[in-house]
């Protein structure tokens, strides 16, 4: 074997290169051996293995150089005869998406066979809208998710699994509170009023609006498609601008029942703490104060709770007391099975996180049946049933509370119960873990009913589909805080919302073959509905707190309440054309036709999106068919519009509210000015265009991807200021618009591949430029909304920092109401003054650029991955930073520190500093992070066959295992603040480390 090696990332990753292709056997030095002829008929049987060691099905087994073969059973089995005269018999074994092997017989009878999974064969058969194609046809932009992103990876939303892990989606979670769902953007943000969120489809039916993915089982999961250019998302119309996500869940085989069971368990801990001062560091902060302030204290702390616990020697940890060990678990068990005529898959799945904040948890239970039935050679049919519950009930210990409580305050009263506001007479910090107190509940159900019938028409190629689906989600949230909370009159709140929705589909496709041509038609009548109604009743004025919100009614003040519905519908009408000339030359042209109804009545409520991609499979060429190094060489191009009709309906009606108002002495209800309607309201519509080339090297050794893109959004939907005489601030309009270019890169390498041990490398990378064009046709910025003509959005407009005031520098010239410990800033326009005038565009918030590398090795049954994120150039206002001290009253993180004129600091400022200007502290948001590590063993078949079992298969998983960044807070992906004492109701979470142990079995 000859040693090469390519050059990636700037480092050398050695590629073991074969002249040939070595075989995978279970003994290597039997392979393509020479070996003497049987003297007579033998039969040999054997065992076709998985990359997971599991019986492959299926699988082909032939003697080389014959056509005597044979299929392996359900359970990867096979015999197979070889006549006697037979010279150096060789098995050719194969099956689609494995590499394909060849074994020499010599003199054994027996033989199990280990295939190694093809990358590129793998996804010869990809998932697009309305239907699948080879991936060797694919015109578009579309990313199949690995399979190991979606296993054995302890989350509670599937979309936290694809973070950093397909190039082009940037997930981001603003919030680690258990249960909560991530923000998803595909090729950047391209919108600012509308909905940025990618239209989620599954199993080819649309998600309702109302559901995230927080519902779906991430073990129910087979696949998962990310349609991203314009050719590939069109055929979705008004929901597809913003990128598509195809999910598809997993369904029967044929074949014997198959019991599968896959948990894990593990604990959770605080990462990236930002600790507060110590009580000797807090009392001495007290000190720095008065003294920059120039008053003499007349104690050592500024409460009269905190001096007595101070002479007591009595302190509190009031991070460590809301803290409690985090636990997550998952348990799922599914059969799975069928006859060639009716397939079957059922599974059920219980969630669990316990947070690693008092209060704080998440759980699902899920259920989930897939049906399908051949009922006649020409007619399909099938039903797909959904359940979930999702509770996050319970009152939260306050994390913001506990940052800056003082540690000399009381925890609890001598009575055992909490303490309302531990540092008395300070009435403005209440008690981090008062919150405990109040009764919550929050619970979402989901119920998804999906149904489908698939006839092949008399004409050859021809087939009908009719796709239905009804969703209904009810949501209850309960609320009640009382005197353990301070509240002495009490206060109760119940929220009751109801969502439906259907969807019905008349799909008819057309696919036939003509010599080397082939031909696709697809075409789409659809309509879908969504409604939804919502109350809320609040109460106060209880004389006890016994009842709770259930008996709003009987507080002494009435209670309010409120309620609202709306219904949004849309019909369509889609076609496609698929055509390839002997899978070398590629083109799909798409039409779709939508109608909404939150659109305006002046302007037509339908939009035609068109769409255009071309194809060359260059690699199929007579002049690379033979070329060894070529094996797979790919051109596209596409081109199309898409459109977003993300906003909420009735906004295109002028609306009026009410108001109470006296008159006559009389109070009396009256109407006042609301929303201004706009009826000329339309589309935002998404015009871009995108080029790409896939390749492959050396047998897919490497293979990859890199596409640019150019995508550009007008008639954005914007808030438009109007003249406050005509008794409106604002309409909303089709003003203003984007621009989004990017570039995406993704690599896969085989690094080693020899019978025992794999290592494979895979990276992506992406980076985009978002710019805003024009907003309110004026040509100017708007500060106030972050908004900057030829900037991207998002942009953080503030003054320059430079250092703080020292004692002894002369700051009247520059700065005249600056004290020493006072933040100094640039005077950019040379006034010799600092104003609004001073300040500039820094940044913005959205990443320069993002990737992820995993590193997969495989040795005999075990494998490991590991897997980094990055995301760099990242811009924010780092409110950690922007501290307000409420008069030497709160504690202060450790990581943050202050000015005095002992230790001279040139970034953090004085105790005395007021922020008047507003200054953010931006700050550079940029990580890498190891996002997770997964070592895996699976059991050898011979063990496994012998307990009778299908496969078996222990993991060990941790996630978010170390960051590396400059940010000063709990996680720079987090929105999350410490804030300055007044609290937020508790919903603070920041991120957390998990380590579980799983197990996955299976029964055959």
């Amino acid at each position: 074997m000859q040693a090469k090696s390519i050059l990636l990332c700037g480092a050398l990753l050695p590629l073991a290169v074969a002249a040939a292709p070595v075989p995978h056997v279970a003994r290597p030095d039997e392979a393509l051996r020479t070996l003497p002829r049987p003297a007579a008929d033998i039969t040999i049987s054997g065992t076709v293995l998985d990359e997971k060691g599991d019986g492959m099905p299926g699988a082909t087994v032939v003697l080389k150089g014959t056509t005597l073969g044979t299929n392996t059973d359900a359970d990867g089995k096979f015999t197979l005869r070889i006549p006697d005269g037979t010279a150096t018999p060789t098995l050719v074994i194969s099956s689609v998406g494995y590499v394909k092997q060849e074994l020499a017989v010599g003199s054994r009878t027996t033989f199990e066979v280990k295939l190694v999974a093809n990358a590129q064969d793998l996804n010869e058969i990809v998932v697009v809208g309305y239907g699948t194609q080879k991936r060797s046809d694919v015109t578009g932009s579309v990313v199949s998710v690995p399979q190991d992103r979606l296993e054995k990876i302890p989350v509670s939303n599937v979309a936290q699994a694809l973070a950093g892990a397909v190039a082009g989606v940037n997930i981001t979670t603003s919030s680690a509170v258990p249960g909560a769902q991530p923000n998803i953007n595909i090729r950047g943000v391209r919108s600012i009023t509308a909905s940025t969120n990618p239209y989620i489809i599954v199993d080819g039916l649309p998600l309702p609006v109302s559901t995230n993915l927080n519902d779906i089982n991430p073990n129910d999961i087979a696949s998962i498609e990310i349609l991203k250019d314009a050719s590939s998302t069109a055929i979705y119309g008004t929901r597809g601008s913003n990128g598509v996500i195809l999910i598809t869940t997993k369904r029967g085989k044929t074949g014997k029942p198959e019991i599968r069971y896959n948990g894990y368990a593990g604990p959770e801990y605080l990462v990236n703490r930002l600790r507060p001062l110590s009580p000797e560091a807090y009392a001495q902060k007290y000190q720095d104060f008065a003294a920059q302030r120039g008053f003499t204290p007349t104690q050592p702390l500024p409460n009269t709770a905190e001096v007595v616990n101070l002479q007591a020697g009595r302190t509190v940890d009031w991070m460590k007391e809301i803290r409690q060990q985090g636990v997550i678990q998952d348990h799922n068990v599914s059969i799975s099975g069928g006859t060639d005529n009716v397939k079957y898959f059922v599974s059920g799945e219980y969630f669990n996180q316990k947070g690693t904040l008092k209060g704080f948890q998440f759980q699902r239970v899920s259920l989930r049946s897939n049906i399908d039935a051949t009922l006649t050679p020409w007619l399909r049919i099938g039903t797909s049933s959904f359940f979930s519950t999702n509770n996050d009930s319970g009152g939260r210990a306050d994390l913001t509370l506990a940052q800056v409580a003082s540690p000399y305050g009381n925890v609890y009263n001598t009575d055992g119960t909490y303490t309302v506001y531990p540092q008395l007479p300070e009435l403005l910090i209440k008690n981090p873990l008062a919150s405990l107190t109040t009764t919550r509940e929050s619970r979402v159900n989901q119920l998804i009913g999906t149904g489908y019938a698939e006839v092949d028409l008399p004409v050859k190629g021809l087939k009908y589909r009719f796709n239905a689906t009804f969703g209904y989600r009810p949501y209850r949230y309960a609320y009640y805080e009382g005197r353990a909370f301070g509240n002495l009159n009490g206060y109760a709140q119940l929220v009751n919302d109801e969502r439906y929705n259907y969807t019905l589909e008349n799909i008819a496709t057309y696919a036939r073959d003509f010599g080397k041509h082939h031909v696709d038609l697809t075409g789409l009548y659809s309509a879908q509905q969504n409604t939804y109604f919502t109350t809320t009743e609040n109460g106060s004025g209880f004389i006890n707190d016994n009842i709770g919100f259930n008996g709003i009614g009987s507080g002494s003040l009435p209670p309010t309440i409120s309620s609202s519905a709306d219904r949004r519908a849309l019909v369509s009408q889609m076609a496609r054309i698929n055509y390839n000339y002997d899978s070398r030359y590629l083109l799909t042209l798409t039409a779709r036709r939508d109608g909404s109804t939150v659109f305006g009545a002046n302007t037509s409520k339908y939009a035609v999106f068109p769409s255009l991609a071309l194809g060359w499979n260059v690699a199929n060429e007579a002049f690379l068919k033979d070329n060894s190094a070529v094996t797979a060489l790919k051109l596209r191009f596409s081109y199309g519009t898409t459109g977003n009709e993300g906003i909420n309906p009735y906004q295109t009606i002028t609306g009026l509210s009410q108001v109470q108002y006296a008159y006559n002495g009389v109070t009396t209800v009256g109407l006042q000015a609301g929303i201004l309607g706009n009826a000329d309201l339309k589309w935002e519509q998404t015009t871009s265009s995108n080029y790409a080339v896939d390749f492959g090297f050396l047998q897919n050794r490497i293979t990859g991807t890199v596409e640019y893109y150019d995508a550009k959004t007008t008639d954005l939907l914007l808030n438009r200021q109007i003249p406050i005489i005509s008794g409106y601030g604002s309409i909303l309009d089709n003003v203003g618009s984007v621009r989004n270019q990017g570039l995406e890169g993704t690599l896969t390498t085989v690094n080693v591949q020899h019978s025992n041990f794999t290592w494979e490398t895979t990276l992506n990378a992406s980076a985009v430029r978002n710019r805003v064009l024009q907003i309110y046709g004026t040509g100017g910025d708007d500060i106030g909304n972050r908004l900057f003509i030829g900037r991207p959005l998002f942009g953080i407009y503030d003054y320059v920092k430079t250092g703080v005031w020292q004692q002894g520098e002369d700051v009247s010239k520059a700065d005249a109401s600056a004290k020493p410990g006072d933040l100094k800033f640039a005077d950019l326009n040379g006034d010799n003054k600092i104003d609004s005038n001073d300040r500039t565009y820094l940044g913005s918030s959205i990443p320069s650029w993002q990737g992820g590398i995993t590193n997969t090795f495989s040795y005999k049954g075990i494998s490991l991955r590991v897997f980094f994120q990055t995301v760099q150039g990242v811009l924010r206002n780092n409110g950690n930073l922007n501290f307000v001290d409420l008069g030497g009253r709160v504690n202060l993180p450790q990581e943050i520190g202050y000015w005095t004129p002992q230790n001279a600091s040139q970034d953090r400022p004085g105790l005395n500093f007021t922020n008047s200007r507003g200054y953010g502290y931006a700050s550079n948001g940029s990580f890498t992070r190891l996002k997770d590590v997964t070592l895996t063993y699976s059991f050898p078949a011979t063990m496994v066959e012998k307990w009778h079992l299908g496969n078996l298969s222990v993991y060990l998983s941790g996630r978010n295992l170390y960051t590396w960044s400059p940010w000063v807070g709990w996680d720079p992906e987090q929105s999350y603040t410490v804030g300055n004492g007044t609290g937020n109701g508790g919903t603070n979470f920041p991120n957390v480390r998990t380590i579980v142990a799983g197990l996955n079995v299976s029964l055959r």
